[in-house]
């Protein structure tokens, strides 16, 4: 289930292999079309027939209405049929959403972005080779400045809903954009087998997604002017 921005995609995966899908991106509609797909997948599912052994969720960052919905949504199927919950993160989606569709260089930075508003994203950077976190994940205030320290050196790729807004403003030659790249249920098949192989799941009870909130305390907060 993937919620975290204006799409609104699920999927049904079986030994890695996707063998059901539905998406819609016409805007935020999860509340509305969220348990009708769901209730083909579980159509679906028993035709086959299957049994459920978990469900894996987008965990955030993204949209606060979106998140929660999706991860509601997950809990309530979790809790219902006593099966584990999987939190993914969305940033991870976009990242395997970029390689599923374009072939990427060696040694080069990811940097997924998701929407947060005005010039803000949420935002990190990753190795391509390896994934590994280079600049964990943030809101991030966007200017001319931002990643300068990374891209003199490095080739930049820049994708996600949150990328289109700061074309305009990082201009560097080394910064690449790719557009068209959102978070889709069908590019969290691999990473939700890995985390249940790994018996990797959240407590269906306390888990919350990661949204706002949690940013809170790195954002700067705005000083009290008076105009005389």
């Amino acid at each position: 289930i993937e919620t975290s921005t204006n799409v609104c995609p699920i999927a049904v995966s079986n030994n890695g292999d996707c063998i059901f899908k539905l998406s819609d991106d016409k805007g935020l509609n999860h509340a509305t079309l969220l348990s009708q797909f769901i209730q083909e997948a579980f159509n679906f599912i028993e035709k086959i027939p299957l049994k459920l052994d978990a469900v894996a969720v987008s965990g955030g960052p993204g949209s606060y209405t979106g998140l929660r919905i999706g991860v509601s949504t997950a809990k309530g199927l979790c809790y219902g049929l006593d099966i584990p919950l999987i939190a993914i993160d969305t940033l991870e989606v976009l990242n395997y959403g970029l390689k599923a569709v374009r072939s990427i260089n060696e040694n080069v930075l990811l940097c997924p972005m998701i929407d947060a508003r005005r010039m803000e994203v949420y935002t990190c950077l990753l190795n391509s080779d390896t994934l590994e976190i280079v600049e964990e994940i943030t809101a991030k205030i966007i200017d001319e400045q931002s990643f300068a320290e990374y891209i003199e050196e490095k080739t930049i790729y820049f994708f996600g809903n949150g990328s289109d807004k700061c074309q305009t403003i990082l201009t560097h030659k080394n910064g690449h954009f790719v557009g068209g790249i959102v978070p889709l249920a069908e590019n969290m098949i691999s990473l939700g087998e890995t985390k249940f192989r790994n018996k990797d799941f959240v407590d269906v009870a306390y888990y919350e997604p990661f949204y706002l909130k949690e940013f809170q305390t790195t954002i700067p907060k705005l000083k009290s002017v008076v105009i005389e």
